[in-house]
């Protein structure tokens, strides 16, 4: 069943463009459509938009509160289970959930009960709570490697990670996938220019330091790159996502991850797993699931059900390694760890989620859903005859704008659709349902409805009704294009 023609909106006859398959007018019709929704629908929203910039940059607490692609920031009034209450009382099935830090739901009531129990006993410390012997155990139990250490978030994480892998090699260079992301990690801010060479990202604010001095990127799945990096001998650590997901979402190819291993081991380099992400993939992470044997996991987000908290875990090999360099170092500062980490709050937390939230039936129901979700997408592109495609890593899922799953971030971004992203999100907005302000990616949780997997399903298909035009129109802008 191919989309049913309907009338071309005004000035689309002359149109040429196409973006992912779909007239460039018909999208700029409909999002301009949708934003006037917007703002008929959020008038307490627009209000607070107001106000809140007399204050406050952009008009929100954090500047990427804008990329939405909202006319005005979406304010929210509460949140609870899968659902979201905005200030205008509008109700979300939020696919979003926090971007994986709600993964688990908004306030699982384990961790309410454990964080009201903790907040009479006192907040912060920087001192261990009675609960760190419990909490330590359920992390080597829960993730495989024995040794740990608490951080505020994951790039706090992945900072402390690459430091302790330069001091135990005594290497100064670290190698990331480009197009990655570790969050605000400046050892990670570089990318593959079209030349080969290595540059600081674009976009980067403020840095001054040239980062390919000590980062280096090569495309992911690229077997020949990766070896001939390593085989240099010069890198300290690769910090790597088992799954791409912050530039689209970009699956390891068979073999891959073997691959990494073997050859991290072959040349001296310390391999570091971020599942912040992909904690989404199975209990335990996509480590466990598919058997990685990294030396540090670093896992932040979701870790604590949405409580700031992040971890990582390191191998006993590691350790000794860590202990050398603490026996041998000058006094002073590390460098590494933050005033309010491993406060007895996040300690609540963890210890709340990893023995009561993240539990084995979760991940179950969660796959349930996101499988039949996966199901529903395939089905819609089909019937829609779409040239897109279905990514899926356990409970986490995308449609990207191109008939074939990418092979590397390059890949991705370059498919990626702006305009598209943003009509679609923004149509799913005024409807009910929250996805990613980036990417259009949608998490299940435990308590996610099928109900609400099947409204998201309806919405996108009458999403993508909404833009039909006929068949021999888009067959003319292919041919000009």
């Amino acid at each position: 069943m191919s989309l049913t023609p309907h009338p071309l909106p005004p000035g689309l006859a002359g149109l040429t463009g196409l973006t992912a398959g779909l007239p460039v007018a018909a999208l700029q019709q409909l999002l301009s459509t949708e934003r006037e929704r917007f703002c008929e629908l959020h008038p307490r929203s627009l209000a607070l938009a107001k106000q809140a910039r007399d204050h406050w940059l952009g008009g929100v607490p954090l500047h990427w509160m804008q990329d939405w692609g909202t006319p005005e920031p979406l304010h929210m009034a509460s949140a609870a289970g899968a659902t979201l209450t905005d200030v205008d009382g509008h109700t979300y099935a939020d696919f979003c959930l926090g971007d994986t830090g709600a993964m688990f739901g908004h306030s699982p009531p384990s961790i309410v009960a454990a964080l009201q129990g903790q907040l009479a006993q006192g907040l912060t410390t920087m001192l261990p709570s009675a609960a760190a012997p419990e909490v330590g155990a359920l992390l080597a139990a829960r993730f495989g490697l024995p040794w740990w250490q608490v951080t505020m978030t994951a790039s706090d994480a992945n900072r402390c990670v690459l430091r302790w892998a330069r001091a135990i090699t005594g290497r100064k260079r670290v190698l990331v996938f480009d197009h990655c992301y570790h969050g605000q990690v400046e050892d990670a801010m570089v990318r593959l220019e079209a030349n080969g060479q290595v540059a600081n990202r674009p976009g980067l604010v403020g840095q001054a330091a040239d980062l390919a001095l000590h980062s280096a990127c090569v495309a992911f799945n690229d077997f020949a790159a990766l070896e001939a990096a390593l085989a240099t001998g010069e890198y300290a650590c690769v910090l790597a996502e088992p799954v791409m997901t912050n530039c689209g979402m970009v699956l390891p190819v068979p073999g891959f991850h073997e691959a990494l291993r073997e050859l991290t081991r072959r040349h001296g380099t310390l391999l570091a797993i971020d599942e912040t992400h992909t904690l989404s993939s199975a209990l335990g992470g996509y480590t466990c699931s598919h058997g990685l044997e990294p030396d540090f996991f670093i896992a932040g987000k979701a870790v604590a059900g949405g409580f700031p908290c992040a971890v990582y875990g390191f191998t006993d090999a590691v350790r000794q390694g860590i202990e050398g360099v603490q026996a041998t170092k000058a006094p002073g500062h590390s460098g590494m760890g933050t005033t309010l980490s491993a406060n007895p709050l996040a300690l609540a937390a963890l210890r709340a989620n990893l023995a009561e939230v993240m539990t084995a039936d979760a991940y179950a129901y969660m796959e349930r859903l996101a499988r039949r979700l996966e199901a529903g997408f395939v089905a819609l592109l089909a019937d829609c005859d779409l040239p897109w495609h279905v990514s899926r890593v356990g409970m986490r899922l995308e449609v990207g704008f191109a008939p074939q799953a990418p092979r590397n971030g390059a890949e991705s971004e370059a498919a990626h659709s702006t305009l598209l992203g943003d009509t679609l999100r923004l149509y799913l907005l005024n409807r009910g349902v929250l996805v990613t302000p980036f990417h259009l990616m949608m998490l299940t949780s435990p308590v996610t409805t099928e109900a609400a997997v099947d409204r998201l399903l309806a919405l996108w298909r009458e999403a993508v009704m909404a833009l039909a035009v006929p068949r021999k129109f888009v067959h003319e802008c292919n041919a000009r294009s």
